[in-house]
């Protein structure tokens, strides 16, 4: 059968399954079928159902499944005709739809709305199931629906008013918050492998059964009973099953719960798997704890803090310990993973100073890059609008460059090599973008970071007026290795090899690059001298995905700790800050040349004197009057830079 058929000579049909690309003509003659029980479209590559799809009265069976285009049901399923019963008042009479519907499945769609009468008029519907449904927001008014089942309902907020629901399943809709008026509720299936904590709609409800899948970190909050952060949102269960898993054993980790016998726990998870808090003496010598680690100890108890789930879940699956038999606490976890990335010595020799196997430091510091890439990334990705704005408030003050949001700048990084016959090393690219005060912002492995930018449009914020009234877009700045481009502003070069001099404005334009760029090499210096595993030195990876863990991690740790030692005055990034949405200016349409030319002019008519030339002009200034100790007043200019730089960055 073609998709440009009709169906008006099958009117007897009981059973349809339907799987095409395109099927538009076929579907609009689906209600002729008026004997038709079981409906199913797979992959129907339509926007709307036809509006006459309510006249099928004895359908029982409908399933969506795949219809990725879809975005609403009509008005048909609900209300068929409307009937004008006076002439001053027009007055709607809803005639049931659909009346033998049983179960409804609607997956991989992109619904935004039930329509609202189906929930009232559908009145055999019993089984509700929604998979893969994107944009629905609520779920609400269904009385006769008794069993409900989401997966992957990413924008779902709430479910109300559903008084006859009594098994609800719930996998991986993390914007669900409420769950109202379902008071008939037995039976509750939660599953989210990534969730931390239960849902707080857990307080609200009554289910008899609870089963939950989930991770360890959660489940063994839950072992932890009354004790426990998780007890007052399953103690009104009456019976709970709980599962965690480890590898293909979904529930090789378990809890069960029984209210009505005495509140009785039982699990195979021991209560004695809580992390001891205490960092052991062998792992702070007589250099002290900053010499040691790099920050001070606020700053390490933080990261301990972001991979505690990670280590956690990992001490439950390998028990690591010292040679003498002695558990390893998280601090100690961690600290030899950081001994491992900044002090460039082998895993033997630190296991050897430490008193632990060199097997155990390498997996050690394997699961701390993995988690610090997994749960600190907010501390290197690019900024949301706040932030960004102090970036380029700060790049302005500093240098005169109005709506800059940082410089790329191109490097290697090489792990020396895994064998003992020195064969070739590995590289790896990195693309990497740092602001004003040294953090990376953003970084690319062995890719191309400026399709990055250009496919995710993240230089789209405000536009910036310039003296002669022309405006410009957010930009960022780089070496003349990299092409001109109205968002990559590179130096002026002379054309041809001609040694003509440059214009005024030219001359200044590539001072003030060249100081602005100068933050890159002192930031990437100061990077592989704290993380000396970035030298060569070391510890290597097993493999290029470890060694994208690693650098990723290690630029994460340098950001953390300008964040908290440095910059007083930043906020730590939370993850939840969002980037711009909407772009500002068409960088396609726009041209280099020209960007580049107003800025420079701009410079030369403002007449702005930047924090940097006044540091230039004073350093000129001592080194002309030879007065005085060169070397302290070497150490006083040095001193007042690094004020400046510290210098807290407020919103003009």
């Amino acid at each position: 059968m073609k998709p440009s058929d009709s169906l008006v000579t099958f009117s007897s049909l009981r059973t349809l399954h339907i799987e095409s690309a395109d099927m538009a003509v076929l579907v609009e003659s689906l209600h002729q079928l008026k004997h038709l029980r079981y409906l199913k479209l797979v992959n129907a590559g339509i926007f709307v159902l036809p509006w006459n799809i309510g006249k099928m009265k004895l359908l029982q069976f409908l399933d969506l499944c795949g219809c990725t285009k879809l975005v609403n049901l009509p008005d048909s399923i609900v209300k068929r005709i409307r009937v004008q019963r006076d002439k001053r008042a027009k007055v709607e009479e809803q005639v049931q739809a659909m009346r033998r519907l049983e179960k409804l499945v609607l997956s991989r769609c992109r619904l935004r709305h039930v329509p609202p009468g189906l929930a009232s008029n559908a009145s055999s519907l019993k089984i509700l199931v929604l998979k893969h449904v994107k944009q629905l927001s609520y779920i609400e008014g269904f009385p006769s629906v008794v069993e409900l089942t989401l997966n992957d309902c990413p924008d779902l907020e709430r479910i109300t008013n559903l008084p006859n629901l009594q098994k609800l399943t719930i996998q991986y809709c993390p914007k669900l918050k409420v769950l109202e008026c379902i008071g008939s509720l037995e039976r509750l299936v939660l599953e989210d492998y990534t969730m931390e904590k239960l849902p707080e709609y857990m307080q609200d409800i009554k289910p008899r059964h609870l089963q939950l899948f989930c991770r360890l970190w959660l489940l063994s909050a839950v072992a932890a009973g009354q004790c426990g952060t998780e007890w007052d949102k399953v103690r009104q269960v009456e019976h709970v099953k709980a599962y965690a898993g480890d590898g293909d054993n979904q529930r090789k980790w378990y809890v069960l719960y029984t209210r009505g016998d005495n509140c009785k726990l039982d699990s195979n998870i021991s209560s004695s798997t809580i992390f001891e808090e205490t960092l052991s003496s062998c792992m702070v010598d007589a250099q002290g704890f900053e010499s040691v680690y790099k920050m001070r100890r606020s700053t390490f108890s933080y990261v301990c803090r972001l991979v505690r789930i990670p280590f956690f879940e990992d001490m439950m699956a390998r028990d690591h310990t010292f040679v003498d038999g002695g558990v390893l606490s998280l601090q100690d976890r961690v600290a030899v993973a950081l001994r491992v990335l900044n002090s460039g010595e082998s895993p033997v020799t630190i296991g050897s100073s430490l008193g632990v196997e060199e097997s155990t430091v390498s997996l050690l510091t394997q699961v701390f890059v993995e988690a610090m890439c997994k749960r600190a990334m907010h501390h290197c990705s690019w900024p949301g609008s706040t932030k960004m704005e102090k970036i380029k408030h700060k790049f302005d003050k500093m240098h005169g460059l109005p709506n800059c949001c940082g410089v790329v700048h191109t490097d290697h990084i090489t792990f020396g090599s895994q064998n003992p016959d020195h064969e070739e090393n590995d590289v790896v690219l990195v693309q990497a973008v740092v602001d004003p005060d040294m953090r990376v912002t953003e970084f690319w492995l062995d890719g191309d970071l400026l399709e990055g930018i250009e496919k995710y449009a993240w230089l789209n914020g405000g536009m910036v007026k310039l003296s002669d009234g022309s405006e410009i877009g957010e930009y960022i700045i780089s070496d003349a290795g990299y092409p001109l481009r109205p968002w990559l502003l590179t130096p002026y070069q002379l054309e041809n090899d001609l040694p003509l001099p440059f214009s005024e404005s030219k001359v200044e334009f590539n001072r003030r690059h060249s100081a602005a760029t100068a933050v890159v090499p002192r930031a990437l210096a100061r990077l592989k001298d704290t993380w000396k595993c970035l030298q060569g030195e070391g510890w290597h990876p097993n493999n290029q995905l470890e060694m994208h863990w690693t650098i990723g991690a290690c630029c994460m740790l340098h950001n953390i700790v300008i964040d908290l030692e440095e910059d007083e005055g930043a906020s730590m990034p939370s993850g939840h800050e969002g980037v711009y949405i909407e772009k500002a200016w068409n960088v396609a349409e726009d041209d280099a040349v020209r960007v580049r030319d107003a800025l420079s002019q701009h410079m030369i008519r403002s007449g702005v004197h930047t924090m940097a030339a006044e540091e230039e002009q004073a350093e000129a200034a001592a080194v002309a009057s030879g007065s005085g100790d060169g070397k302290q007043e070497e150490e006083a200019r040095q001193g007042q830079k690094a004020d400046r730089g510290k210098e807290k960055v407020h919103d003009s």
